[in-house]
C-alpha cells in the first residue's frame, strides 16, 4: 500500500466514501468471480438448469457497475479528489469495466450449457477447457485478492501468468481446429468448446488489466502495453 493515504482525510465521512467504493468493488468481484465458477460447472457437467441461472444473473453485474459508476461520479465532483484519492476512483472506474465484460464472457458458458445439454454427448477437449477454466479461475481470484490488498508485488505477479494462459489457449486452439479439419461432422460442437475457450482467455485479459490498475493505484505508475519482462524487471527495481 506504498504511497496510498486513503484514511488521511479530516472527513470522517469522505474517508467512509473511500472504503465504501473499495468494498463495492470487491462484492462486485465475488459475484463475478461465483458467475465464472458456475457458468465453467454448467459447462462442464452440462447443466441445463444452472446454466441458464447463469445467463439471467448478469444482470446484477450490470447493475453494480452502473451503481459504483454513479458514486464515482459523485466523489468527482464533489470532493475532486487528487493524488492517490485520485488514482483510487480512476482505478475502481476501469476495474468494475473490466469485471463487467468477465461477468459478459461468463454469460457465454450458461449460453453454451444450455445448448449442449440436450445433445446428450461431451465435446472433445473438454478435459482441456476444464485445464484452462482452472488456470483463469486461479488467476481471477490472485487478481481479486490483490485489489483487495492493494498489493502491487503481488498484482504484477499474477499479471505475468497471463503469457501462460495464452499459450494454453493457443495450444487448445490448434488442437481445435486440427480436430475440425479431420471431421468435419464436429465442426458444430468444437466450435462451441473454441468460443468457450476464448472466453476464457479474454477474461484473463480482463484480469491482466485490473493487476495493472492495482499497480497504477499503489505506485502511480502505468505499465499498460508494456511487456511482461519488462513488468517484472519494474517489480525488482522496486524492491
Amino acid at each position: 500500500m506504498d504511497n496510498l493515504n486513503l484514511d488521511q482525510h479530516i472527513s470522517h465521512r469522505y474517508n467512509e466514501e473511500l472504503e465504501d467504493l473499495r468494498s463495492r468493488v470487491l462484492n462486485m468481484g465475488g459475484l463475478v468471480e461465483q458467475q465464472v465458477s458456475s457458468g465453467l460447472k454448467a459447462l462442464l457437467e452440462l447443466d441445463s438448469e444452472l446454466g441458464e441461472a447463469v445467463f439471467n444473473s448478469d444482470f446484477e453485474i450490470n447493475a453494480l457497475e452502473v451503481e459504483i459508476d454513479e458514486a464515482c461520479t459523485e466523489i468527482l465532483a464533489r470532493r475532486q479528489p487528487a493524488a492517490s484519492d485520485l488514482r483510487l476512483v480512476m482505478t475502481v472506474i476501469k476495474a468494475i469495466s473490466d469485471l463487467e465484460r468477465i461477468g459478459d464472457e461468463a454469460e457465454k458458458f450458461g449460453k453454451v450449457a444450455m445448448r449442449l445439454s440436450g445433445t446428450g454427448s461431451r465435446p472433445t477437449y473438454f478435459s482441456e477447457l476444464r485445464h484452462l477454466g482452472e488456470h483463469v479461475k486461479s488467476v481471477l481470484r490472485d487478481t481479486l485478492d490483490a485489489f483487495a490488498r492493494m498489493d502491487a508485488e503481488a498484482a504484477l505477479l499474477t499479471a505475468s501468468r497471463d503469457d501462460a494462459i495464452d499459450r494454453e489457449y493457443n495450444s487448445l486452439s490448434r488442437l481445435l481446429i486440427s480436430h475440425m479439419m479431420e471431421d468435419p461432422r464436429e465442426i458444430k460442437s468444437v466450435l462451441e468448446v473454441f468460443w468457450c475457450a476464448r472466453a476464457l482467455e479474454r477474461i484473463g485479459d480482463h484480469a491482466n488489466n485490473i493487476c495493472e490498475y492495482v499497480v497504477y493505484l499503489v505506485k502511480g505508475k502505468d505499465i499498460r502495453h508494456t511487456s511482461q519482462q519488462r513488468k517484472l524487471e519494474s517489480k525488482r527495481d522496486q524492491q
